[in-house]
């Protein structure tokens, strides 16, 4: 569904991302790993289109990313809950979940029912603004905002950060539902190993840039995470 071939990209004169070939596996939930500053995050502002890779290509579902712009990426089928959620916090619960349904195909005028069955809390509050809510149900809005547009995709950047335990267990909860229930491909970037175990079937680890080791969870093993995931 996603596939990463040799890619780069530069800050300056540090070499960020170095050559790297990744493959997210369709109806797989895939979880990136990899200490603090190891490039995860570039990966995915290369994959959404807010950088623009050195080299490299980019395709998904049989298009090349690396052509249309960032703002043909939600179109093209791909959700993005970013690290920090950056929800509009002036607009309702309500207009955030609505700013995705003109993306959608069916051209679909009310926020779907499934939303607010796997978030009540943003139904309850679908008229308080976003800034108003907690860390927690900010980080459902924000993913429900993401799957408003239909996607076949869904990328989460660390989205249990800064999250309260219980709310933690619920979107790991979700996240399962999606990928198991409804068939939804998730790549997820995530450090927590037990969230990780709970949630995610194949596994990527990064390291200065490179891809190092990737396989199926259950070979996620102590000396993987002595070396590349301990702090």
């Amino acid at each position: 569904m996603l596939q990463i071939s040799n890619l780069n990209q530069f800050y300056g004169e540090s070499h960020t991302l170095w050559d790297l070939d990744i493959e997210i596996e369709p109806g797989k939930c895939t979880c990136l790993m990899g200490r603090n500053g190891v490039g995860k995050t570039t990966l995915l502002s290369c994959v959404m289109g807010l950088l623009k890779p050195a080299s490299g290509t980019i395709m998904f579902d049989g298009i090349d990313l690396t052509k249309i712009s960032a703002e043909g990426r939600a179109p093209a089928g791909i959700g993005y809950v970013p690290q920090g959620r950056q929800i509009f916090p002036m607009l309702t619960v309500e207009e955030n979940l609505q700013i995705g349904l003109p993306i959608r195909k069916d051209k679909a005028k009310q926020i779907p029912d499934f939303i607010y069955e796997l978030f009540p809390v943003l139904h309850d509050m679908r008229h308080r603004r976003g800034g108003d809510l907690s860390g927690g149900q900010q980080q459902q809005l924000a993913i429900g905002r993401a799957l408003v547009i239909d996607p076949k995709l869904l990328i989460l950047d660390e989205p249990t950060e800064g999250i309260q335990p219980n709310i933690v267990q619920e979107i790991g909860d979700i996240i399962r539902k999606l990928n198991r229930d409804i068939g939804l491909t998730v790549l997820l970037v995530e450090q927590k190993l037990p969230f990780v175990r709970r949630t995610s079937d194949n596994f990527i680890i990064m390291d200065r840039g490179r891809k190092v080791a990737t396989g199926d969870l259950t070979e996620l093993n102590d000396d993987l995470v002595r070396k590349y995931l301990t702090v």
